[in-house]
């Protein structure tokens, strides 16, 4: 050890009472930060003060929770635990805890997904418990396989370290089926019967791109998973929960021979659950401990926390991706009566500035019912919120924070709970005004109940009786399983509900992969982008079709195209790291960035485009440069202080070229930009004229100040040139 040892010691005993006792702040992050600046290896000079060893726990729902109770179940068990409780989870978080701690048995640590990497090498954990993999925060951490290619490196770098994995998730058996470390796997044994969403973020085999097949799934891509071509599959698992409970009071399951039930609801804490009972027994904490620690649990950071506020239950919750928002409206779907919710949304870097990923979260299901919805929607994207929830045939109101929200609820019935969801920096100053606002504790878990509904939003026109006999306009969604990355499939969705609030007919085709469609009969066909993987399996296809696709185009067929499918239009594109061949509609080309595929263009972006007045905005993650051919127009012209557009150099984005609009900009496009989707929607029509001989159907205007506001507040936010 020596001196630096010492030195990172001193400094951060300074640093942590300047924190406590002249800042008045949490010492959770700083005095490790500092200490690792003078000793870079000092998690590996601390870690021998760890008697028994060591868990770290990665992934990305559900890391706080398992970790905090495990440590309380390894406590009750009599040990001495040194854990980051608060969720303090880069190396400078597992640095501060061990700083702070004397001599202990155990360590618990939560990690996030790419700081394994410089955690574990130097720590050497006994365990490291992975509990799921799904797509969050796309600009910041990239696509998925890269995470987990950074866990696989980690593990390479501690040999002797367990992996405990949810084998239930293809994404993390890949990571095992990898790695040579021993692994012991968990999952849910049998079929829980669960509604289905609409986005799972695996659906190819990780050895040989074959579609995987399912016995069963229980949400997002978790389930009984194989592989009809190489055999990879769930394996064997070492714990298995069975006899699985999901009811309105709570759950319970099963596991090596012992019952282990909580008052929470929800498949996930299932899993959450099962992963912390695996890893106390291989820690030798034995599960009626873990029961105990259940019973008892109330970690107070608003991660299912009830709080009562005049009477009324409201329940708040953590969600920061698809995947987790969709598991949080299914609790809200269990309560039968009346109720509140709101949705509070920021884009701080903790969250990842894009909030495409919206548009992936199956919001329908709040209007499925009869029951009446009161729906609010905070947060510095509380506006993206709004028009998704618009779109969803939710009406939204716009709070400016918690207390506005409490204030405006005050006059509804006190029976009717609420159920405010927020995403990670969003979540702390809701917390904070629930937890200064609440009357009494009330009990942990969720209200329970059936779907809830709402009616649809009274800004939009509704559909004259005249429609009945038209034709109807057709959109070919192409390849949706494969190419929806950044939500890109809201702008379908987006399309059809424009024209059924006018009362045009809308026939949508979901073209899957393996399935194939007659572009003669389209009006509109939508192209998104996917991963690496997913992307060449699509781009096979798509080639398969190139004939039929540039007849559609040239015969006037309208085209919306996005990133990856912008760029197969031309005649070379970005396959992942590889130039390909593309189908040749559009004259440009796409090549890789000088520096590689790691140099991605990422930011919000606003153009100036003649198929708007208003400025157009989104959002743009690519690491292709595209470049147009010589009379080929851009779709815009970037106007954003932010954004590059097609490459480094010309500051404009995409292409337009006869009916075809090919763009990096996800969000997506038309969300903010309705003056977008009816241009196209105006295209299509001319086309559906033509091909029905009928007389052309003309686009009545339509109430889009939620969509404006939003366009409004993102221009006005980066400052766009008018």
């Amino acid at each position: 050890m020596g001196l630096q040892f010492v030195g990172a010691r001193a400094v951060s005993a300074v640093s942590t009472w300047g924190l406590k006792n002249v800042f008045h702040r949490p010492a959770a992050n700083f005095p490790g930060k500092i200490a690792l600046y003078v000793d870079p290896h000092l998690i590996a000079n601390l870690a021998p003060k760890l008697e028994k060893g060591s868990i770290c726990v990665v992934g990305t729902n559900g890391k706080t929770t398992v970790t905090n109770l495990l440590a309380d179940a390894l406590e009750l068990a009599g040990n001495r635990v040194v854990c980051n409780r608060t969720g303090a989870n880069l190396d400078s978080g597992v640095a501060t805890s061990l700083l702070h701690a004397g001599p202990s048995d155990w360590g618990v640590f939560e990690s996030d997904e790419l700081w394994l990497a410089k955690i574990l090498p130097q720590l050497q954990a006994t365990y490291v418990v992975l509990l799921n993999l799904f797509r969050d925060q796309l600009d910041r951490v990239g696509e998925i396989d890269r995470i987990q290619d950074s866990i696989v490196g980690a593990l390479e770098n501690s040999p002797n370290t367990v992996l405990v994995y949810n084998a239930d998730d293809p994404l993390c058996t890949a990571i095992a089926d990898r790695a040579a470390n021993r692994s012991v796997a968990f999952g849910v044994n049998e079929d829980l019967g669960l509604p289905q969403n609409s986005v799972a973020d695996a659906q190819m085999c990780q050895r040989c791109s074959t579609m995987l097949e399912y016995a069963y799934r229980q949400y997002g891509q978790l389930g009984a998973f194989s592989c009809p071509t190489c055999g990879f599959a769930r394996p064997a698992l070492e714990y298995a929960a069975t006899n699985v409970h999901l009811g309105l009071d709570g759950l319970s399951f099963d596991v090596s021979d012992e019952t282990i039930s909580a008052p929470y609801t929800g498949a996930y804490m299932v899993y959450n659950l099962l992963a912390t009972a695996a890893a106390a027994d291989l820690c030798g904490c034995p599960l009626p401990s873990l029961q105990k620690a259940i019973d008892v649990f109330d970690p107070q950071n608003g991660r299912l926390q009830t709080f009562d506020i005049a009477g009324r239950r409201v329940l708040l919750n953590l969600a920061k991706n698809p995947t987790g928002f969709n598991q949080n409206l299914k609790i809200v779907a269990q309560d039968p009566g009346d109720k509140v919710v709101a949705f509070f949304v920021n884009d701080k870097e903790g969250d990842g500035r894009d909030v495409s990923w919206l548009w992936d979260i199956d919001f329908e299901e709040l209007a499925e019912d009869e029951a009446n919805l009161t729906v609010f929607a905070g947060g510095i994207r509380a506006n993206d919120m709004q028009v998704r929830l618009k779109y969803a045939g939710i009406d939204a109101q716009v709070v400016e924070d918690a207390e506005d929200l409490l204030a405006k609820i005050k006059g509804l019935p006190a029976t009717q709970s609420a159920y405010l969801i927020a995403n990670y920096t969003a979540l702390p100053p809701v917390h904070s005004v629930l937890t200064a606002q609440a009357e009494a504790p009330a009990a942990q878990g969720a209200p329970a109940g059936s779907p809830a509904g709402a009616e649809s939003p009274s800004s939009v026109a509704s559909a004259p009786s005249a429609a009945e006999n038209r034709d109807s306009l057709v959109i070919a969604h192409l390849f949706p399983d494969l190419l929806n990355l950044y939500g890109d499939g809201g702008n379908v969705r987006i399309l059809e509900q424009r024209l059924r609030w006018r009362g045009v007919p809308v026939e949508v085709k979901r073209v899957n992969h393996g399935e194939t469609i007659d572009l003669a009969g389209v009006d509109l066909v939508m192209l998104g982008g996917g991963p690496d993987r997913e992307q060449r399996l699509a781009s096979a296809e798509l080639m398969g079709m190139r004939e039929q696709l540039h007849d559609y185009v040239e015969d006037g067929g309208v085209l919306l195209a996005i990133c990856g499918g912008y760029q197969i239009l031309g005649r070379e594109w970005l396959l992942g790291d590889e130039v390909v061949k593309g189908l040749g509609i559009v004259d440009m080309t796409t090549e890789r960035a000088a520096g590689g595929s790691g140099d991605r263009l990422i930011d919000n972006i606003v153009l100036r485009s003649p198929l708007a007045q208003r400025p157009v905005v989104g959002y743009e993650n690519h690491a292709g440069r595209t470049h147009l051919g010589a009379g080929v127009e851009p779709f815009g012209t970037v106007s954003s202080p932010t954004g590059h557009g097609n490459n480094d150099a010309d500051k404009q984005d995409g292409v337009r070229y006869r009916n075809v609009v090919g763009t990096y900009l996800h969000g997506p496009l038309l969300a903010k930009n309705p003056e977008v989707a009816d241009d196209l929607l105006s295209r299509a029509l001319d086309r559906l004229a033509a091909r029905t001989n009928t007389p052309r159907i003309e686009l009545t205007p339509l109430d889009d100040t939620v969509e404006q506001s939003a366009n409004d507040a993102m221009a006005k936010k980066l400052g766009a040139r008018s």
